[in-house]
């Protein structure tokens, strides 16, 4: 994978896979109104990586596909291939192996979809898709549910970071399950993860930011909003600011009301 653009110089980037990124936003590339509004909400948002399905990538057509696969060399932003609408062990396999010859990366965001409704991971054959994949040489990024012991067993295949969900894909709903999430992130203090799907607010994004997330992944949010090129830029903004208070350390929730201004003893002015 190409250097991050946004890495010159950045105090505090984002690792995955022993690599340096200066964004903590990935960007998905499907359901925009233009292509040039694709590429206007890249440059605003100024993202680590951006993702791309080569089945939907083919399904454009050839004049399409070239124009597209042109438009991301032009944009200078390294591409995560992915293995959207895969249900099974093989279609990952034969994805992914196709992914890296056609994007010429070993990088994949692993997906295994298990319910069409939902489309929630199929938690029972993931652990063995990343296995496989990983033992080809891949650097996987699964595509997982807030679950702690799936998560840690996507690491025990070999993977070095995990991507939960905040909500189903598309919904827009944010953290659904804040209780889950959170005890995920104190269980695996020093294991990157990136929250992939159900965000729809640049409040959401802070939000996981704040609670020690390293990043976000989004598509549908920004994609489908009234303005793309505006939405991009303000979840940009809100993954900086909440990764800037989450280094700065808010405080802890209290019960009581806590005085802004102690008194201590008797002001100078008080006349008996």
């Amino acid at each position: 994978m190409d250097a991050d653009p946004n890495l010159a110089n950045h105090p505090d980037p984002l690792i995955l896979y022993g690599q340096a990124f200066g964004s903590r936003l990935l960007l998905g590339t499907s359901r925009y109104p233009s292509p040039a509004v694709l590429e206007q909400a890249v440059q605003r948002a100024r993202p680590c990586m951006l993702t791309a399905s080569l089945r939907r990538h083919g399904a454009l057509g050839a004049d399409a596909s070239h124009g597209f696969w042109t438009l991301l060399q032009r944009l200078g932003v390294p591409v995560l291939p992915n293995t959207a609408g895969c249900h099974s062990l093989q279609e990952v396999i034969t994805t992914a192996e196709m992914a890296r010859e056609v994007f010429g990366t070993d990088w994949i965001k692993l997906e295994l979809i298990g319910d069409d409704y939902t489309l929630q991971p199929d938690t029972v054959q993931l652990p063995a898709a990343a296995a496989e994949l990983v033992r080809r040489g891949f650097k996987v990024l699964p595509y997982c549910t807030e679950d702690l012991v799936l998560c840690q067993r996507l690491l025990d295949t070999g993977c070095q970071a995990v991507m939960p969900w905040a909500a189903p894909i598309g919904t827009g709903q944010g953290p659904v399950n804040p209780y889950a999430m959170r005890v995920l992130r104190e269980r695996l203090p020093d294991v990157p993860l990136i929250v992939d799907a159900g965000l729809g607010l640049p409040s959401h994004a802070c939000q996981v930011l704040e609670w020690g997330y390293d990043a976000v992944l989004l598509n549908t949010a920004v994609a489908q909003a009234r303005d793309p090129v505006a939405m991009a830029g303000a979840f940009a903004d809100a993954v900086a600011a909440g990764r800037a208070a989450y280094r700065a350390g808010a405080i802890e929730p209290q019960t009581a009301a806590q005085p802004s201004t102690p008194v201590l003893g008797t002001p100078f002015w008080h006349q008996p």
